[in-house]
């Protein structure tokens, strides 16, 4: 029964985490979700144990904030409903294999005092983190260090281990309130420091300016068309959506005008001979660029969800490299999920690897595709050539749930990290333009037509994170793993627990 009620606790804690996120943002809740976490792990005496106890976590985690996955699949991707809620309780238990990885080889491995057991669960955790970010091309999303973003004092460690970095930092501090003997003084007046410590130094690094503006302000136009899902891809319906287009881009001619990710749903060799010309006429004629996303096709029939500028600069193309399992491309033996499921599009072709940003105007713009920006190795290959970065996202596909703010949330953290203004044009949410300090400067309602009109200054430099990627954080990981499992003898289970009382 003491079991039972340990994984119902650590189930319960996983799915309280949601709240630490967007649209909520309690970002204490994610510290006090992982201390019960690591809490129940020192409840646990073998590593089978521990390995069901994370992935009660993570279950309990995964599917309070990723269930909204069914909406795609059920509701605009046909799926039967029995189907759709067994697929996402599938791949909810594959995501909680992280956690639960951690959990065991945690158990297995703790050892010393309280510092060596928050290092080693803080390393496991970073570890897990960037395996499960990396793993069959990698889903990251709810990636612990995103709760942290402003006005969390860990936000000011972005810039510099990113956030990985700020994830491992966040599970230290909550293993070290879990395990540190509070009842002895000296313990307790250790631990409470280095956990108040982590803070103030967060606050600090956050009064940094680690790159600088540069050139002169652009007028920015970011439009959000709000098309229906389920209305985008009817034949009927395409001469109404190509109209809606050249509308909003003519009522809001700017320096830089974006539409969002497939706002022409079709190829663009099919588009009506003259549409581009007649989309862009406005904002050419006042000097600017528009970008919008659209489908392209090259010589040999592959299809790539794109990005094309066309204006008074050259016309540049971004093609999608990270593409989304399932949704553009089928991976190998997995052919029958089509069989069940409607998704237009669904067969692309990856972008290469290394592509400039686009030189429009004075500036040079980053642009990345919806799925993208969860992935902040990938964007700062850009640098420090961009001095902003664009996503353009359909997030239509889930529908009014929490996707929309939770992928505000991840481009708030790609801001950080790169020390560059993220621009967002969606097709129903959530356009936005993020500071390089990661604090949102505006936003359009969800489920809204209209064009957030403001000027944008570009940014040069590189942050620390820049330079180093993943990397820095992976190396502390690795050291603290190491310190936690190295130089003292196996600490019994429960025996922290009994010293504190």
């Amino acid at each position: 029964m003491l079991m039972v009620r340990i994984v119902m606790l650590a189930a319960l804690a996983g799915g309280a985490s949601v709240f630490a996120f967007a649209p909520f943002g309690i970002f204490p809740l994610a510290f006090a979700s992982l201390a019960v976490l690591a809490g129940s792990l020192q409840r646990v005496p073998r590593a089978r144990g521990g390995f069901v106890v994370g992935f009660a976590w993570g279950f309990g985690a995964f599917l309070a904030g990723v269930s909204w996955l069914y909406v795609a699949l059920h509701r605009y991707g046909g799926m039967p409903m029995p189907l759709a809620g067994f697929a996402i309780a599938l791949f909810c238990a594959y995501l909680a294999l992280f956690p639960a990885l951690v959990g065991g080889l945690f158990v297995r491995w703790r050892r010393g005092g309280p510092f060596r057991q928050a290092a080693l669960f803080a390393g496991l955790w970073v570890g897990a983190e960037v395996l499960r970010g990396w793993l069959f091309t990698g889903f990251p999303w709810l990636a612990i260090g995103y709760s942290q973003t402003p006005p969390s004092p860990l936000a000011g460690f972005a810039p510099l281990i990113g956030v990985y970095g700020v994830g491992g930092l966040l599970a230290f501090a909550a293993a070290l309130a879990a395990v540190a003997p509070w009842r002895r003084l000296r313990g307790a007046a250790a631990a409470g420091l280095a956990i108040v410590g982590l803070g103030v130094a967060g606050f600090g690094l956050a009064q940094v300016a680690w790159t600088r503006p540069v050139g002169e302000p652009v007028e920015v136009a970011l439009i959000q068309t709000n098309i229906e899902q389920g209305l985008k891809w009817r034949p009927e319906r395409l001469a109404d959506w190509l109209q809606t287009n050249v509308r909003l881009a003519r009522e809001h001619a700017a320096d830089l005008v974006v539409l969002p990710e497939t706002t022409l749903p079709l190829l663009a060799d099919r588009l009506p001979e003259g549409y581009l010309d007649e989309l862009a006429r406005d904002v050419r004629a006042a000097g600017g660029n528009l970008v919008l996303g659209v489908f392209l096709r090259d010589a040999q029939g592959g299809i790539y969800n794109a990005a094309l500028s066309i204006g008074a600069s050259p016309s540049q193309t971004y093609a999608k490299r990270h593409l989304v399992p399932f949704g553009e491309y089928s991976p190998p033996l997995f052919g029958w999920f089509y069989d069940l499921v409607d998704i237009p599009m669904s067969d692309q072709t990856r972008g290469a690897p290394d592509q400039a940003p686009m030189r429009l105007g004075e500036q040079r713009v980053a642009v990345n595709v919806c799925y993208e920006d969860l992935f902040g190795r990938e964007l700062i290959r850009s640098l420090p050539e961009a001095t902003l970065m664009l996503n353009i996202s359909n997030l239509a596909w889930y529908g009014d749930s929490f996707a929309q703010p939770q992928h505000l949330q991840i481009a708030r953290m790609r801001a950080l990290e790169t020390g560059r203004p993220m621009l967002r044009s969606t097709n129903t949410g959530m356009t936005a333009v993020v500071r390089p300090d990661g604090s949102v400067s505006d936003v359009l309602p969800p489920f809204t037509q209209g064009a957030l009109r403001v000027p944008v200054q570009g940014y040069a430099g590189l942050t620390p994170y820049a330079r180093w990627g993943d990397r820095a954080a992976m190396l502390l990981a690795l050291v603290a793993a190491g310190v936690g499992v190295a130089g003292a003898p196996r600490q019994p289970a429960g025996s922290l627990k009994t010293v504190s009382g």
